[in-house]
């Protein structure tokens, strides 16, 4: 695996490439973007925005925030990758790189929630495959047959 040199903290001038990652992936409508980010740029939130860039151009972003009520557990809410890139060890990267950032910052847990539709089976596979825990499934949590599966990992 590749070091994390090029995973870095969001910055303003980079909402341009992180929505036209959104716009490729679907994940969420790249309008909600700026609004998200708000809090983070602002420093007024605790927040984790991350982006993995080449020449200065992002090609993948994650999004965490601290799980309220708790002590050091932390909700992965988004994370995507350039489906052209897919593959090519980024998601780890981020993924790594999200863990230490959390560990430096004291955190106990990471869990990361993902549909169970077979859309989604890569997406599970993935998150298995970087040391994750199925941990919960949600039965049609999102939509009639859209179960909600929650993911785990002790940090």
């Amino acid at each position: 695996m590749k070091n994390n040199d090029n995973i870095r903290p969001v910055e303003q001038r980079d909402i341009p490439g992180l929505r036209a990652i959104l716009d490729e992936t679907e994940l969420f409508p790249s309008g909600l973007l700026e609004d998200m980010l708000q809090g983070f740029l602002g420093g007024t939130v605790a927040d984790l925005w991350f982006t993995y860039v080449e020449d200065d151009q992002p090609l993948a972003f994650g999004f965490c925030e601290p799980e309220r009520m708790t002590d050091g557990t932390w909700n992965l809410l988004a994370i995507a990758v350039l489906p052209n890139r897919h593959g090519q060890g980024i998601g780890a990267q981020m993924m790594g790189y999200l863990e230490n950032q959390l560990s430096q910052k004291g955190a106990r847990v990471l869990i990361v929630e993902t549909m169970g539709t077979p859309e989604f089976k890569l997406t599970r596979q993935f998150y298995k495959k970087t040391g994750y825990v199925e941990e919960a499934c949600i039965r049609e949590f999102y939509e009639a047959g859209a179960d909600k599966i929650v993911f785990w990992k002790h940090l």
